[in-house]
């Protein structure tokens, strides 16, 4: 080969293998997209329990939360702070709001022992003896969340692991449904861990799951072609 050519060769190779990382070959994705879209994927397609279809669910209407059990202060203030934290980052309209009358709710957080739980859930009496927190939720024909329940065990989990327990499944009630190991300070960790923020790709999967664009029963394959709009169009 000759010898000009053989360094525009060099050239061309590394002008792609650099618009690869930071620009997906000129797509307009960087690296960070396309980890935010696999994330997504693997997060909210899904459950952990249960065998539902790996699709896409969410709440349409407001998540009214009643708080049974005991509720301490510090507890009650990090729930505020969560629910103020996702309707920030909710952008198609929906909202949690949290009430003091059980009648008007369609989602109750118990806050206690794990028996006390089974015994007012008994569906969830398999899970409790190896969880120190649980969630549950149901949806309707089309696939839209409308009621649920979870627990934080207030006897086995220290404060510190209380709070990232009561954000963890709170967040995986809204349809990010699932663990993963990926990111060792994601509130979806599989791993123990006792973090108590969303790290940035939390965010952004909250962000994205409740973007107007987003919709409900959506397969892997549909999903990340609604994350490509979303996500070049924020360019």
């Amino acid at each position: 080969m000759d010898k000009k050519y053989f360094l525009f060769f060099i050239a061309l190779t590394f002008f792609f293998a650099s618009c690869s990382e930071d620009d997906e070959i000129g797509t307009g994705l960087t690296s960070y997209d396309r980890s935010v879209i696999n994330y997504f994927s693997e997060v909210a397609l899904g459950f952990e329990f249960g065998g539902g279809s790996e699709i896409t669910r969410k709440w349409t209407s407001e998540m009214k939360i009643f708080v049974g059990g005991t509720k301490t202060p510090d507890l009650i203030n990090e729930l505020q702070e969560i629910v103020t934290e996702i309707n920030a980052l909710a952008t198609d309209g929906f909202t949690l709001k949290i009430v003091t009358d059980t009648l008007q709710s369609n989602f109750y957080i118990f806050l206690g022992t794990s028996s006390r739980y089974a015994s007012i859930f008994p569906s969830q009496s398999g899970f409790v003896a190896d969880n120190w927190g649980l969630f549950n939720v149901f949806w309707n024909a089309e696939n839209q969340l409308n009621a649920g329940h979870m627990y934080v065990d207030l006897i086995r989990a220290d404060a510190i692991v209380q709070k990232h327990l009561l954000r963890e499944e709170l967040t995986q009630s809204l349809g990010l449904a699932k663990d993963s190991p990926l990111y060792e300070q994601s509130i979806f960790q599989s791993r123990s861990t006792e973090t108590n923020q969303y790290a940035k790709i939390d965010e952004d999967l909250i962000r994205l799951l409740y973007h107007p664009n987003m919709q409900v029963g959506l397969t892997k394959e549909q999903v990340e072609g609604v994350l490509i709009d979303i996500l070049l169009s924020e360019k």
